[in-house]
């Protein structure tokens, strides 16, 4: 080994980036204090991985620059636990980038691209193999009742604060349930679902701008696409950074939306049926109502969950 240092702006895991004589390699320390079944979360990005290298070799390309890669321990794991910690490592993309927020129309198409290849990719997976490592993290109605419960208990004399955001989440309770139902009466498919299609789980090729692979599988669960689809558009159509305390910066650029279903359609292709696309917007409107629910919630409960920098930055 030649070089060892911090690596990106993951807030989940550490990260580093290894240098040997031979390539670069990605060095994370797990965060075994969110992801408590480590094996379990191994598991799932494994297989995940290795089927992606596998229907990546059959189609011609090449899984050590299109496809998130493993490497293996002496014995044949996909991880080291070491004293009190736990360590992976993966193959280093060359030749890519990463952004943090979308800076050219093209760069969201070629995410919307990016996801709907890792989905039609996956379409023949068996979802049921996966472990949910976050129980029910995109089970709309048990946010709910986790929203409720938070507000009945009022453990910060917080809700008197609250009240219109209070009454906002209430009024959309029937709108919960939308897209569980339809997975539990069996309308659509349960599928391998990344659960963070942020643009910055994308890697770019530096010089051609193009979608190169889907990176980050730390949530990779059985679920819907139309969550992904939802928190893509949730997080990339937005014109302010989702803490922007100046309400007249934040809109929804229709145009990015446009961007980003025609990449997403072109790159399934066939590998979505027509409830999932007649729902997809459903997916949009509720992972929004969901992510400002937690964010509620979490207020609520005294900032415990997410990291704030500054007083009520949760309801911002």
């Amino acid at each position: 080994m030649q070089e060892i240092s911090p690596y990106g702006f993951g807030h989940i895991n550490r990260t580093y980036l290894l240098v040997t004589s031979e390539r670069r390699y990605i060095l994370q320390k797990i965060n075994h204090n969110l992801f408590k079944e480590v094996d379990k979360l191994m598991h799932n990005i494994r297989e995940v991985s290795e089927y992606n290298r596998k229907v990546t070799l059959e189609r011609g390309g090449d899984p050590d620059a299109e496809c998130l890669s493993l490497v293996l321990t002496k014995n044949g794991e996909s991880y080291l636990h070491y004293g009190e910690g736990y360590y992976r490592v993966y193959k280093f993309i060359e030749n890519s980038v990463c952004f943090q927020l979308v800076e050219k129309p093209e760069h969201f198409y070629e995410s919307a691209v990016a996801f709907g290849s890792f989905a039609s990719m996956l379409a023949e997976f068996d979802a049921k193999s996966l472990y949910e490592i976050l129980p029910n993290f995109h089970n709309t109605p048990v946010r709910f009742q986790n929203f409720l419960a938070s507000v009945k208990k009022d453990a910060f004399d917080r809700v008197k604060e609250v009240g219109p955001e209070i009454e906002f989440v209430l009024q959309r309770e029937d709108y919960c349930p939308r897209i569980v139902s339809l997975l539990e009466e069996g309308k659509i498919p349960t599928k391998v679902t990344h659960n963070d299609t942020k643009l910055n789980n994308v890697l770019f090729h530096k010089d051609t701008g193009t979608a190169l692979a889907v990176i980050d599988f730390d949530t990779i669960m059985p679920g819907s696409i139309c969550y992904d689809f939802g928190d893509s558009i949730r997080f990339g159509c937005s014109t302010a950074a989702e803490d922007e305390t100046d309400l007249d910066k934040v809109h929804f650029r229709i145009d990015l939306f446009e961007e980003y279903v025609k990449g997403y359609l072109h790159a399934l292709g066939k590998d979505i049926t027509v409830v999932e696309k007649d729902h997809l917007v459903d997916g949009a409107l509720l992972m929004t109502l969901e992510c400002g629910m937690r964010f509620l919630t979490d207020y609520l409960d005294g900032d415990t969950y997410f990291r704030i920098s500054r007083p009520k930055q949760n309801l911002d």
